[in-house]
């Protein structure tokens, strides 16, 4: 039996999180993120109406799509797709055109005031070393979960097997895999 190529995926416990925000500080630290700018962050969504709400929290980056359009769109090729499906942007071979932004359905990427596009990289360069990227590694709920998705022994094929779970925009066919438990 050949073994499956790796495809890391994240899980964000919205039950769990709490919107402190040691995850974008941790990324932002851990990868030189230039203030005014972020490689993940927080959304809170309040549904329904008074008096029955409810709330969630969600901790969102680039959902390193199994499909990324952002690559597609990529006219130098900078943005590509790297070990375990992590959707990467070569910094030298990117001339900021932007493309990319636009064909991101997640609005995760910006301008590095450099002139490159940046984004988040899920750590790639820490889980290469079998560390966890700096947001799941700090996160002080446990909310953050990533590991290999075609590793049915994985944290996070675990919990996507335990637990339901929804991504966000499904329609734009780009087959995200940060998956939100609810």
């Amino acid at each position: 039996m050949s073994a499956s190529k790796k495809r890391y995926a994240m899980t964000v416990d919205t039950r769990t999180c709490v919107g402190c925000k040691a995850c974008v500080l941790a990324c932002k630290s851990e990868n030189d993120v230039p203030d005014g700018f972020c490689r993940d962050w927080i959304v809170e969504e309040v549904r329904g109406e008074f008096p029955d709400l409810s709330a969630e929290i969600r901790s969102e980056r680039c959902n390193h799509c199994s499909d990324a359009p952002c690559v597609s769109v990529c006219p130098t090729g900078a943005s590509n797709i790297a070990e375990g499906g992590v959707v990467l942007v070569t910094h030298g071979k990117c001339t900021g055109c932007k493309a990319c932004i636009a064909g991101c359905p997640y609005d995760a990427r910006y301008v590095h005031p450099k002139g490159y596009v940046d984004k988040c990289t899920f750590c790639l360069h820490r889980v290469q070393k079998g560390l966890q990227p700096a947001c799941v590694g700090v996160c002080p709920t446990g909310t953050l979960t990533l590991g290999d998705r075609n590793d049915p022994a994985s944290a996070v094929s675990q919990i996507l097997r335990k637990r339901k779970s929804k991504v966000n925009h499904p329609e734009s066919g780009a087959d995200p895999n940060v998956f939100f438990l609810v």
